[in-house]
């Protein structure tokens, strides 16, 4: 394929409710879209999903965009691509910059589908037309606070429930969610909070029948990791740890994990995502995917490739109107009995509504042939 353009639309979409974690209060989401355009007029999207602060990872927005600019868009123009695959050989002469090299590489896969008149579904061997889903929820102020927001959920019909959890807002916020849901599948993630001096805390936590404890250690605490595992039943998800398939060979050697939760954008892409759910299939580790306040644009990425044999854990993929009132796609995704339906139109199945990114964005050319 030729690429004869590149836009960019950098993107701040309102949250409909802030969301706390450990590490930080969002109020809002910024997101770059990119299109890619190639010599016969089709149009691939990919988004830019890093935080503008350097604290769920080092990459932020304003690096991704220089690395975007200086380094990766000019290996792409000044190169000949057949197919996706090429885009991560590619850019590995680049170290690093994950989610700037996904931004691209997913918008070739989507550029790369409509060529080929096939949904991203279809060249994921998708499993299922309809996707169970789970919802995150961030620190609430109060036990009762966090009560009312879970039942909502579980009214709207999600079938599995992520509590976000910090030190002194822990085992009493888990322990009241499920004495009023005991039947629910429930994880807590606790964004890197902890350390080993923590233990007492996991090890109650691991008596509340939860489904796994995500990345309660440090990005780079593969042995903490396992020691902790020794220590308690529930499985460990990691998450910050996961940049690669060898991390996760590292975490499963190690025993620092039972299961991934793998986003794509933190991976560097489709490709070196589907190493690892094809590691994952094959030693037995739980997967699901992860969410990162993504536009409708990442979403229907995430919906695309979870829907393959391998994820066998609902993901954070919510619906539209979870976490944003307007979004910059014309298409919805609404919960239907727990799960969303999966694109099945070309490409990403999604097309971008230019009245939504005039009023919540601001256009930018980065190449043009």
């Amino acid at each position: 394929m030729n690429i004869t353009k590149i836009d960019s639309y950098h993107v701040q979409l309102p949250l409909v409710a802030p969301f706390k974690t450990s590490y930080g209060f969002l109020s809002h989401k910024a997101m770059d879209i990119l299109v890619v355009t190639d010599e016969l007029g089709n149009q691939g999207y990919g988004e830019l999903v890093a935080f503008e602060q350097p604290d769920y990872t080092e990459e932020t927005l304003e690096t991704a965009r220089l690395i975007l600019a200086n380094h990766l868009i000019p290996l792409l123009v000044q190169s000949q691509i057949t197919h996706p695959d090429d885009v991560t050989r590619l850019f590995s002469v680049i170290r690093g910059n994950w989610m700037a090299k996904s931004s691209l590489e997913t918008a070739i896969w989507d550029l790369y589908a409509k060529r080929h008149k096939k949904s991203l579904a279809e060249l994921f061997s998708s499993q299922t037309d309809k996707l169970s889903v789970g919802v995150s929820i961030g620190i609430q102020k109060s036990v009762q606070d966090l009560i009312e927001v879970v039942s909502r959920y579980v009214a709207e019909g999600y079938t599995r429930i992520k509590l976000k959890i910090a030190p002194n807002q822990d085992v009493d916020f888990v322990k009241a969610v499920r004495s009023h849901f005991p039947e629910m599948l429930l994880m807590v993630d606790a964004n890197s909070a902890y350390d080993l001096d923590s233990l007492t805390i996991f090890k109650e936590l691991d008596t509340y029948q939860l489904s796994m404890i995500e990345q309660p250690f440090g990005y780079s605490d593969f042995l903490e990791h396992a020691e902790l595992q020794k220590n308690i039943e529930t499985p460990i998800c990691l998450d910050e740890n996961i940049r690669s398939v060898e991390d996760v060979m590292l975490g499963h050697r190690l025993g620092s994990l039972g299961a991934v939760n793998l986003k794509i954008s933190r991976v560097g892409g489709v490709t070196q995502a589907q190493k690892i759910v094809e590691y994952c299939k094959n030693n037995g580790l739980g997967l699901w995917c992860g969410g990162m306040f993504e536009s409708g644009v990442g979403r229907a990425l995430n919906l695309a490739f979870a829907s393959q044999e391998g994820f066998d854990f609902p993901g954070d993929i919510s619906a539209s109107t979870r976490y944003f009132k307007e979004d910059i796609i014309n298409e919805t995704f609404e919960l239907e009995n727990g799960r969303l339906s999966v694109p099945r139109e070309t490409g990403l199945g999604v097309t971008l509504n230019k009245e939504m990114l005039e009023k919540y964005g601001h256009h930018h050319v980065m190449y043009v042939k």
